[in-house]
């Protein structure tokens, strides 16, 4: 669909999707927009994450202490490994690099920032603004992996901003700069 040299819209998007649209798999779209939070406006990436910050609230509070960490990880990579796929799909079938509603990746980030925290109010929104921060600024590395192909690149970008996400929330702990008192 490129018209002139410089109004290609489809800059990014595979040959095979470029100016298509369509029909998304259900699969794909319940699972890229977290069941719908994705088409919450405005910012649909801070709803995904608000959302996974607070389910995740409620399960880590069901769970184990010695079981937390573990299971925090796991869904992280779970959610990882389903999200590639479903947002490569609804990237294919909208014909867009990474659609607004594609919110799975903040959730993998947002669980990523999440691991081996504390249940506390504080933590909670401490790791929701860190990860928040480091998913719209996108420092080096993290704006490189934006730009891996289709699913990937949407999901490990924000993989890697709840990695600094991760790191920082500890840093913060370690430190005594967040009070659990």
């Amino acid at each position: 669909m490129t018209t002139s040299a410089g109004s290609d819209r489809s800059a990014g998007v595979p040959p095979a999707v470029a100016g298509a649209s369509r029909p998304r798999p259900l699969w794909a779209t319940l699972i890229a927009t977290f069941f719908g939070i994705g088409y919450v406006h405005p910012g649909p990436g801070t709803w995904g994450s608000a959302a996974t910050v607070l389910l995740w609230a409620a399960a880590a509070h069901a769970l184990p202490l010695p079981l937390r960490t573990p299971v925090a990880i796991g869904l992280a990579c779970i959610v990882s490994a389903i999200g590639i796929p479903a947002a490569t799909r609804v990237c294919r079938a909208s014909g867009t690099k990474d659609p607004q509603f594609v919110v799975i990746d903040e959730v993998a980030g947002q669980l990523i920032a999440l691991v081996a925290v504390p249940l506390s109010w504080k933590t909670f929104l401490a790791g929701f603004i860190l990860f928040r921060v480091f998913d719209i600024f996108k420092p080096p590395p993290i704006r490189q992996l934006e730009k891996l192909p289709e699913g990937t690149g949407i999901v490990l970008d924000d993989v890697a901003a709840g990695i600094f996400a991760l790191v920082g929330m500890q840093l913060l702990l370690r430190s005594g700069l967040i009070n659990l008192v």
